[in-house]
């Protein structure tokens, strides 16, 4: 395997690509070792070393995998039209976990850099223990609420996962909230207290959480009164909560007693403002909430209920605190109450009113994929495939010349898209995937919902885009569009970490005859990355051609 990582790196440098494939230098720019005291927020040009630290979020201590030695890791916050430069260091040292690592940027699409992706084996080879890697790109048009987590087996699920926001000066809701900083970032995140080396064992009756954490807090059943995650708001300010999915498998309802929220984003995507009294997030997906402190002065529970396994919020179980300025530093005493403005996908719809692309009909796009999920003993398969990682990054062999797409590995989960074409995919549930709702998630794009979950009409006129979309219930259809303007391999695969570990998952190999565009940007560190280890030169200035023959 490391010949074939060496003979393909090394076609990068061939004559016959010299046109096509241009390197250019990585930075020289020297990292520096983790601090004594890790830093909650990062700007977007910046170091991020990746450690195991242990620590007890929820009063159980375990040895994790964590990015900037803290978790959630640190947010990481731009402004919009900012350049990223963001080196990852892998210094990981305990074996019982995963020592190799990769970091992706959910939700930004990576326009021209698919090669920043950081997707293991799809966009890149991983950075093993003691490189590094520098990733450089920028979010162009993109604003709102995303994340960033490792994409190397299930090691998000061993704590490297924390939020990111592209913040908009001319953002089109500012007049609808008073707060919007790293004060008002929610995360709602999965623990579990084994490694995900033991967890990945377990087939069939699937993996239960220990506890469940906001902003890096939480109990578990049995265990102490560990602190929970206090949230500040003064009476009478409106404040912008971003809630994001930090999950690696479960559905939380996120509600917050006594308070409304107006939704107003959805992964990255403005939307028409939607009043809802609960809110279900599904793994990878991101909202943006107002919610208006208008209640008296008091503390209030924020709860994140899953529907994995007999939950509760006895103890303080699956629940943060809101804590009015005032208000005396005790739990709360309020009540869940009923839902009288549940959440329906279907009613969100872009503030900017953009149209599906294509002729408004489902079926009708030039390119129309079913893509049909079931399992085999305990392997997840799309159209009757199990994915399996290849042996060799599909950038990297769609860079190398593969001719045909039969000749992209691996077989049978790559799927050829033709450049500047509308693409529709139809996730039809036949219940044969356990473990639902999928959440399905695209990278390199945004997309639109022509069809949501619980629908059988759809919409073309003004529907939600978004990144990550739940596949529904038994007997759903979900579907949606996009244009392939956007060249590379690109991932979609459901979102619950372990379904994903278990073959969930394509490729969507996108307008190849493109990928110089691609190409123009790739740093000389990103072939190294493939070398076997003794032979890279990462972080130097230049390249050395001998450490590719």
């Amino acid at each position: 395997m490391k010949l074939l990582y060496t003979l393909l790196a090394r076609s990068l440098l061939a004559s016959s690509h010299a046109g096509s494939v241009a390197l250019v230098p990585d930075s020289g720019r020297l990292w520096s070792p983790l601090p004594g005291t890790a830093p909650s927020t990062l700007p977007p040009v910046t170091d991020l070393s990746i450690v195991n630290r242990v620590i007890a979020p929820d009063g159980f201590a375990r040895s994790a995998t964590l990015a900037g030695g803290i978790f959630p890791a640190p947010l990481i916050k731009a402004q919009k039209g900012d350049r990223f430069s963001i080196r990852v260091v892998n210094q990981l040292q305990d074996e019982n976990m995963p020592l190799s690592t990769s970091v992706h940027w959910h939700g930004i699409r990576q326009s021209e850099t698919n090669w920043a992706d950081g997707v293991a084996f799809i966009t890149q080879c991983p950075i093993l223990q003691n490189r590094s890697f520098l990733h450089q790109f920028r979010a162009l048009g993109q604003t709102g609420t995303y994340w960033y987590h490792s994409h190397f087996s299930t090691q998000q699920c061993d704590g490297l996962r924390g939020p990111l926001v592209i913040y908009d000066p001319e953002d089109p809701h500012k007049d609808l909230y008073d707060v919007d900083d790293e004060s008002t970032v929610i995360t709602l995140s999965d623990w579990y207290h084994d490694p995900s080396t033991q967890l990945n064992k377990i087939v069939g009756r699937g993996v239960t959480f220990n506890s469940t954490l906001i902003n890096g807090l939480g109990r578990y059943p049995g265990g102490p009164l560990a602190p929970l995650s206090v949230i500040n708001v003064e009476q009478g300010k409106r404040y912008r909560f971003r809630v994001i999915g930090l999950s690696c498998d479960p559905l939380y309802n996120f509600t917050i007693d006594g308070h409304t929220m107006a939704i107003i984003e959805a992964d990255g995507t403005e939307t028409v403002p939607v009043t809802v009294d609960s809110l279900p997030v599904l793994a990878g997906q991101r909202y943006s909430v107002v919610v208006h402190a208008n209640q008296s002065v008091d503390n209030y529970w924020v709860r994140a209920l899953s529907t994995i396994g007999d939950q509760t919020f006895a103890g303080g179980l699956n629940q943060a605190i809101l804590r009015y300025n005032g208000a005396p530093n005790e739990d709360p005493l309020s009540s869940p109450g009923h839902s009288v403005l549940p959440f329906d996908e279907a009613k969100l719809a872009s503030l900017r009113n953009i149209p599906a692309p294509g002729f408004p009909q489902i079926g009708r796009a030039d390119v129309s994929i079913n893509l049909v999920a079931g399992n085999v003993n305990g392997s997840f398969t799309l159209n009757n495939v199990s994915f399996n990682r290849p042996p060799v990054p599909v950038l990297l062999q769609m860079l190398s010349g593969a001719r045909h797409p039969s000749e992209l590995l691996p077989t049978g989960s790559v799927y050829e898209l033709p450049p500047n074409k509308v693409v529709e995919i139809t996730f039809p549930n036949t219940g044969a995937a356990p473990g639902g709702p999928h959440p399905m998630h695209l990278h390199g794009h945004n997309f639109a919902v022509v069809r949501a979950a619980g629908k059988s009409t759809a919409n073309f006129v003004n529907p939600i885009w978004r990144d990550t979309v739940s596949m529904g219930e038994v007997g759903d259809a979900v579907a949606i569009r996009f244009v392939t303007d956007n060249p590379g391999p690109w991932f979609l695969h459901c979102h619950i970490d372990f379904h994903l570990n278990q073959g969930f998952a394509v490729v969507m190999a996108e307008a190849r005859n493109e990928i110089p565009a691609v190409a123009a940007s790739i740093p000389v560190a990103w072939a190294e990355l493939c070398l076997p280890d003794g032979q890279a030169n990462a972080g130097s200035s230049g390249f050395n051609v001998s450490t590719l023959t």
